[in-house]
């Protein structure tokens, strides 16, 4: 997690737009893999931690087969970083906490959108959002029941640097099941 954390700094300092931008897979249930992207909240010993609406395709996803993938990939370092594990929701109240701490806005729109499912026209979202905004004008927005994060815990971090002539350097740490990891270097 520290040679993550220097990378990820890295990337803070170089990356145009958003270096926490990451590409999540996920399962469906009929076994097809679903990718898309989404915003790392936190990462620390225990994992790497997203958040969405539940009720959503990938949260459905993630609580019907609680496994994923995920990938950062930063352009402007020639770099990559690939994660594999299960994954489990976070406390309600690192749930709470993080909720709290996003803009009013974005707090309303948790509540307006039903993420995921058919909409009639962008006019009824507005106004769906109109309505959580004139309800919640005054004082703190809830987290919405159906609103949380996922952690995903690693037992697969792989970490890539391009190199000139596509001779690369790949450096995968696996979680062996007593909880030690094991450091291997990959060929290009």
């Amino acid at each position: 997690m520290r040679l993550f954390t220097a990378w990820l700094q890295e990337a803070t300092a170089s990356e145009p737009r958003d270096p926490t931008a990451m590409a999540l897979a996920t399962i469906d249930q009929g076994g097809r893999p679903n990718v898309r992207i989404v915003l790392l909240k936190g990462a620390d010993e225990r994992g790497f931690v997203f958040y969405t609406n539940m009720n959503s395709q990938k949260g459905r996803e993630l609580d019907g087969h609680p496994e994923a993938a995920m990938v950062f990939y930063w352009k402007s370092l020639n770099r990559q970083i690939r994660v594999r594990g299960p994954v489990e929701h976070v406390t309600s109240a690192e749930a709470d906490a993080y909720f709290a701490s996003r803009p009013k806005g974005a707090q309303v729109g948790a509540w307006a959108s039903q993420q995921s499912s058919p909409l009639e026209s962008r006019q009824v979202f507005e106004k769906a959002v109109e309505a959580y905004a004139a309800k919640y004008a005054t004082g703190d927005v809830p987290r919405p029941p159906n609103w949380s994060g996922y952690r995903i815990v690693p037992v697969l971090i792989e970490f890539w640097q391009d190199r000139p002539f596509r001779l690369h350097d790949r450096i995968e740490f696996r979680r062996e099941p007593g909880g030690a990891w094991i450091k291997t270097r990959l060929y290009p």
